[in-house]
């Protein structure tokens, strides 16, 4: 029983990472995320990253990937994930709601021109939303990262990457991949060998 419940979900993983390969807007929408992120490290600006739950641990994987190294040593890049401080998070959570906890991170740390990565699996988490919207009033770029259906995110983000599933653990784990391909590029991109 335990190894027909493996090789099921091994199976829907690999059959989602098949659609994503052949999904021409996914695969744009990533290099165009990733060519964003180069363009915005280079004129010194930054990357923020949020999301809840399984995309905040997300958030924080890929902020680190930049900071201190994918494949291989080179200066660390300026990345930030919003989902690690509890201090922050449980004063603006008490004080604002925890819906404003990635905004009120925007608005205080966010600089015209950085770039916002919003992560929610459904398209619809309103403290991820509320992100979207504090950036785009201090005028951040914005990549979403989302399932097939979109959600809220949809027309709210300037680029968005739809995992091809409805399926919770499956948009995780093509989120996890294109966030390493986003980071591949820009390192070789940013500190070319």
């Amino acid at each position: 029983m335990m190894i027909t419940t493996v090789r099921a979900a091994l199976t829907e993983t690999r059959d989602t990472m098949e659609r994503a390969l052949i999904d021409r807007a996914l695969l744009g929408a990533v290099a165009a995320a990733a060519a964003l992120c180069v363009e915005r490290l280079r004129a010194g600006s930054k990357i923020l990253f949020c999301g809840n739950g399984g995309s905040a641990a997300d958030a924080q994987h890929l902020a680190g990937e930049l900071v201190s190294r994918f494949y291989y040593d080179r200066p660390g890049l300026a990345a930030f994930a919003l989902t690690t401080d509890t201090s922050v998070l449980t004063a603006i959570g008490n004080d604002y709601g925890y819906e404003r906890a990635f905004a009120r991170q925007v608005e205080a740390n966010g600089q015209s021109g950085d770039v916002l990565v919003a992560i929610s699996t459904s398209g619809r988490s309103p403290n991820v939303l509320a992100a979207l919207e504090a950036a785009a009033a201090r005028k951040l770029h914005t990549i979403g990262m989302t399932g097939s259906g979109g959600g809220a995110m949809a027309g709210r983000a300037d680029i968005l990457i739809r995992a091809p599933s409805d399926v919770t653990p499956r948009i995780q784990e093509i989120h996890i991949a294109v966030g390493h391909a986003i980071c591949e590029i820009i390192e070789q991109e940013m500190f070319p060998r």
